[in-house]
């Protein structure tokens, strides 16, 4: 029955925020969906798939403890998301997972996962909103395995030129950030 319940509340989300929002809270309310929305989120129907990480994006951003449980489900996933509608979104969650972790210091992320999720958003050029959440997953995980700051460097450097104004924005401040911390 919910789950009935949130294909119909997927089915006729758009992208407009309140819209989103609005089944966002309705998820945080009938938490016993969650599961459900993360099988949206990694089906091969592409309309409901890219529709259920908008609004996984919208509970993350709102509080991590509903997808803590199911961590491993989320990052084994993602690497087989392709889509640019729905990498967006994941890419965000996974750029706002590593600041938690970074300002906590909480290891149940599973940081391998991410690194290689990131780096290949950097690589496979993705759209300029999942390579700039990338970057800053990647410099907070840069502060803990020295080899990908200076691996960051090299494909932002190489990058930026070519680069819209926001990946040129992200990619400067990162560069930056990145000085700032081996400066310490």
């Amino acid at each position: 029955m919910a789950s009935e319940e949130l294909y119909k509340k997927l089915s006729y989300t758009r992208a407009y925020r309140k819209t989103r929002l609005d089944v966002a809270q309705w998820v945080m309310d009938h938490p016993e969906t969650f599961p459900e929305l993360l099988e949206f989120c990694f089906q091969k129907d592409e309309e409901i798939s890219y529709r259920a990480t908008w609004i996984l994006e919208c509970i993350c951003l709102a509080d991590f403890k509903l997808l803590l449980p199911h961590l491993d489900i989320f990052f084994n996933t993602i690497p087989n998301i392709h889509k640019n509608q729905a990498v967006r979104p994941l890419a965000k969650i996974c750029e706002k997972l590593m600041i938690a972790t970074y300002k906590t210091k909480n290891e149940a992320i599973i940081k391998s996962i991410i690194i290689e999720c990131c780096f290949d958003w950097l690589i496979r050029q993705q759209k300029v909103a999942c390579q700039v959440y990338s970057m800053l997953a990647l410099y907070f995980l840069g502060t803990q395995y020295d080899w990908i700051h200076p691996e960051l460097k090299t494909i932002i450097n190489k990058n930026i030129h070519q680069g819209s104004a926001a990946y040129k924005a992200r990619g400067k401040y990162v560069l930056q950030q990145i000085e700032k911390f081996k400066a310490k």
